[in-house]
């Protein structure tokens, strides 16, 4: 079993509320959910307002399937984030051992 976990880190530049901040959250989180079959969170930052940290995570048997998957959520939400992406890293945890970009 191969675990792929993605963290994205947004800045939102003229939010002034935790509502604004929500409603972004909740529009990337259903797109990448939708798409690509994750699991998506907001992992960090919760009483910030300006601030965004989203966890995506994909479980598969081979690393390679892991792998495309997060690059190509990765990619959709440059694409169409109205926030603008920070920070993004990459872990790739696969029988008790962990690699990360």
């Amino acid at each position: 079993m191969i675990i792929g976990v993605l963290t994205l880190n947004f800045r939102l530049h003229g939010n002034r509320s935790l509502k604004g901040k929500r409603q972004v959250a909740n529009s990337l989180k259903q797109k990448l959910r939708n798409k690509f079959n994750v699991s998506v969170a907001e992992t960090g930052f919760l009483d910030v307002h300006d601030t965004l940290e989203l966890g995506v995570v994909t479980v598969a048997n081979e690393t390679a399937k892991v792998e495309s998957r997060l690059a190509k959520a990765l990619a959709m939400i440059e694409a169409i984030s109205p926030a603008e992406l920070v920070r993004c890293g990459t872990e790739i945890f696969s029988d008790g051992e962990s690699a990360a970009s």
